[in-house]
């Protein structure tokens, strides 16, 4: 990645061997996760590649290539590559009645939590489909469905607002950094942020494939929340060397 990043060389990365330099480097760990196997964060990578090339002036044609590439690819993927526990999840995640008791058994769950709670929640440790032992696992992949039913809607949307709210502050320290390379680091940084957000509370309502994606700072888990601290000590870094008289170069 350092090539994309030396100063006044930014047009390099629509150098097609430069790209493709770029795009090896990134699927390597890609690959090595899928092999794990996590999908889910394997997806998180390439979310910051996207956003880190498209700040880094990456050409519309080869937007528009990769468009083509994953609409023709999609579907050879789910017939010729993907495991069956993965395809069983694309297809619960499209209709989650056809297996109601096996994989499709927590989204309907999830569902039935977070409508439960209506406005104001049933209260702390009252919820019935997670303090029952209906919703597992509660703490991590479906932590926001314990949100929606046992706090409400009102908690449940100001937790989207602060996430929201996250991802724009850091979106704008992208755009004021001192140089590429900070620019760089914080999209990458919220491209992760951004795909967790979506996913997990996306998955949960039913409105996207369920994966282990756990909800930043909220889920449990040391390292995620290791990870997560980690960012956002990076997009402060970043934000900081804005003004010189904080850091000396």
């Amino acid at each position: 990645m350092i090539s994309i990043v030396q100063k006044n060389d930014k047009n390099q990365i629509n150098n097609p061997l430069k790209l493709l330099g770029v795009l090896t480097i990134v699927m390597i760990p890609v690959l090595l996760i899928i092999k794990q196997p996590d999908y889910g964060t394997a997806i998180a990578f390439l979310m910051a590649t996207v956003l880190i090339l498209f700040v880094a002036g990456i050409n519309k044609k080869y937007i528009f290539a990769t468009i083509i590439s994953v609409a023709i690819i999609v579907p050879l993927a789910y017939n010729f590559v993907l495991p069956e526990h993965a395809k069983n999840r694309i297809d619960v995640f499209l209709n989650p009645n056809l297996d109601p008791r096996g994989s499709g058994y927590n989204v309907i769950q999830s569902k039935l939590a977070i409508g439960s709670g209506r406005l104001f929640g049933m209260g702390l440790l009252k919820g019935n489909q997670t303090q029952l032992g209906f919703l597992h696992p509660k703490t991590t992949d479906f932590i926001f469905s314990v949100i929606g039913e046992e706090m409400g809607f009102i908690v449940a949307g100001t937790v989207i607002i602060v996430y929201v709210f996250l991802i724009t502050k850091a979106v704008y320290i992208a755009k004021t950094a001192k140089d590429d390379l900070g620019s760089y680091i914080a999209m990458g940084i919220v491209g992760i942020f951004l795909f967790h957000m979506i996913e997990n509370i996306g998955m949960t309502m039913g409105l996207l494939p369920i994966t282990g994606v756990p909800l930043p700072f909220v889920s449990y888990g040391g390292s995620s929340l290791i990870t997560n601290f980690i960012c956002i000590g990076l997009l402060l870094n970043i934000s900081g060397r804005r003004h010189k008289t904080i850091f000396v170069d």
